[in-house]
């Protein structure tokens, strides 16, 4: 990062759009990443100020916070690419939401987060005055990480150096929105594909900082504490090292991480990459990890696109052990899975899944492992 000396040169820049919120760059060519030049321009935008009205209800049949962010039903939805507002600001273009005219990575605050700093906090503690129901301001952060300024590429198609470059984007976010008071769990993640849900088709990826720790994660804590107990052991540290001693599900093994299927894989195309060390989060990956992982993640997501004959949409969920709780009982490990089943047909979550939350999948983890190493020798 600017400031600091790593093996991978990077420099942030931070600017501030014309509404207010913060846009930070993050550069790996020159001459921005010396210094020589800078991308920072004016923000010309006449932008009026979004009211952040976000709320969290405490659901008491499951113990889980819902959030409620009515606003963010006037978002943008799949503007055509002439207008998409995460390109950079070009000649002949309206302005976006970068004011530069080109960038390598950028990281700015979401228009319509669903947690945001500035939410009005005169919010009544109970709906309804009911104790039965408490409710609370939505006070986090949601940014958005644009991996390229090419909208027609995708993360898969990035050099590995760029990979890395989001990487240390991924890194940096994460110690600040850490930092921030009231987060408890900060998840980057990427959805890709209008299957997804996805509204703009320009390759990004977004961060969480919730201000809970969220049930997967929360859940994830308990079985790992019960697991200590019982064993002394990490739980995902034997998880890990059950999988690469089994070897039928491994798909990528580096010095580092190691990428499997996982024994009881809910998704029927779905792997897991985790590193061999129990670092808790980004910030934590020492350089020869984060150069490793830019390698690996990025060959993970050509095997996806291979199993499928072409890039399918997916969800790359980057799990961060909490903030303040149970850090030493999880690490930083990554979901990826696709909605499809196979070419052109989509696994629907139906009346198990959605309605009962029982997951019943439609292939075999070993097999799909076969196949994603396959698809890698080809």
């Amino acid at each position: 990062m600017s400031g600091s000396s790593t093996a991978h040169r990077v420099r942030r820049t931070q600017a501030q759009m014309a509404d207010g919120r913060e846009l930070f760059y993050f550069d790996d060519t020159e001459p921005y990443v010396s210094g020589g030049a800078s991308r920072v321009v004016p923000d010309t935008r006449d932008l009026p100020t979004v009211q952040h009205g976000s709320i969290m209800r405490f659901d008491v049949l499951t113990g889980e916070w819902v959030t409620i962010a009515a606003h963010r039903m006037d978002r943008t939805f799949l503007p055509p690419a002439e207008h998409c507002p995460l390109d950079p600001t070009r000649p002949g273009r309206e302005p976006t939401e970068v004011p530069a005219s080109d960038y390598d990575v950028v990281v700015f605050e979401n228009r319509f987060p669903s947690f945001a700093q500035d939410i009005a906090v005169d919010v009544a503690p109970e709906v309804d005055g009911n104790p039965l129901w408490p409710q609370r301001p939505a006070v986090g952060r949601c940014e958005v990480v644009l991996f390229t300024s090419d909208h027609n590429s995708s993360f898969s198609a990035l050099p590995v150096e760029r990979v890395r470059t989001v990487i240390e984007a991924w890194a940096d976010r994460t110690a600040e929105l850490s930092a921030m008071p009231g987060i408890d769990e900060v998840f980057p993640f990427e959805n890709r594909g209008k299957e997804i849900g996805v509204t703009l088709e320009h390759p990004h990826g977004q961060i969480y900082a919730y201000p809970f720790v969220t049930p997967r994660t929360a859940q994830l804590l308990a079985r790992s504490a019960e697991h200590r107990q019982r064993t002394g052991r990490d739980l995902m540290g034997d998880v890990l090292d059950s999988e690469r001693k089994a070897g039928t599900r491994i798909v990528l093994e580096g010095r580092h991480f190691t990428a499997f299927v996982p024994a009881a894989a809910r998704w029927p195309v779905e792997a897991h990459l985790v590193p061999h060390r129990a670092v808790p989060d980004f910030a934590a990956l020492a350089d020869a990890e984060r150069d490793e992982l830019a390698v690996l993640y990025r060959d993970l997501l050509q095997r996806f696109s291979g199993y499928f004959g072409e890039l399918p949409p997916y969800i790359a969920g980057w799990h961060q052990a909490p903030v303040h709780t149970g850090r030493d009982l999880t690490r930083l490990h990554l979901r990826l899975f696709s909605l499809r089943r196979a070419p052109g047909k989509l696994k629907y979550l139906a009346g198990s899944e959605s309605g009962a939350g029982a997951w019943i999948n439609d292939a075999a983890p070993e097999r799909i492992a076969q196949r994603l190493r396959e698809v890698g020798t080809t």
